[in-house]
């Protein structure tokens, strides 16, 4: 009976003391240290406008549906763009029902960017990503979008341009992805310009 308090008791220690340290300890240091090395990132990446007011995350496409922003990628996340539901469309490339929605985009692409029917249009603008909440669009797409977007809000296309460049990031580490323009922070940073020339 001696053993078995004494065991009884060992294993509750030990309980209590992993509790305390992976429970508690662990977390908050990790906690600690994200705060301390990259707090941005650990607070979700969020994206401020002029005010200060959060209009979203860096990391998470939203929807722009004016002319006189650029476009993300089509969702096929819940209703679009819905981070509770993140995900493709699971269609596959002999799908009919992924084949007419491609067909029905690349039109409506082509009709809003006022392109020529037969005109190339970027795989990104007409296809969802895997989790249908990309933020980034493809430099080519945004170039295509750019001169909509300067003729609706009245600015030189070379200032949009130039935005759409200082928003191109590289790939990663050099070799890994593509580059991409993040939507969310250049519509932001179209809103602080002034609205005519």
């Amino acid at each position: 009976m001696k053993t078995l308090l004494l065991e009884l008791r060992t294993s509750l220690l030990l309980t209590l003391v992993l509790a305390l340290l992976l429970c508690g300890a662990y977390p908050l240091l990790v906690w600690g240290g994200a705060q301390l090395l990259f707090p941005a990132q650990a607070n979700g990446s969020l994206v401020t406008d002029a005010t200060g007011a959060v209009r979203g995350s860096a990391l998470l496409a939203q929807n722009f549906t004016s002319d006189k922003y650029f476009q993300p990628r089509p969702s096929a996340a819940g209703t679009g763009y819905d981070a509770a539901n993140s995900s493709g469309t699971n269609l596959g490339p002999t799908s009919k029902k992924l084949a007419d929605a491609v067909q029905a985009a690349v039109a409506a692409y082509r009709a809003s960017n006022r392109l020529a029917a037969d005109a190339p249009v970027p795989a990104d603008a007409v296809t969802s990503s895997g989790s249908g909440l990309d933020p980034h669009i493809s430099p080519a797409n945004a170039r295509i979008q750019a001169t909509r977007v300067a003729r609706t809000r009245g600015l030189p296309i070379e200032r949009v341009n130039a935005l759409v460049t200082a928003h191109t990031t590289g790939r990663d580490l050099g070799v890994l992805g593509e580059p991409g323009v993040n939507v969310l922070l250049l519509n932001r940073d179209l809103d602080a310009l002034p609205a005519r020339r």
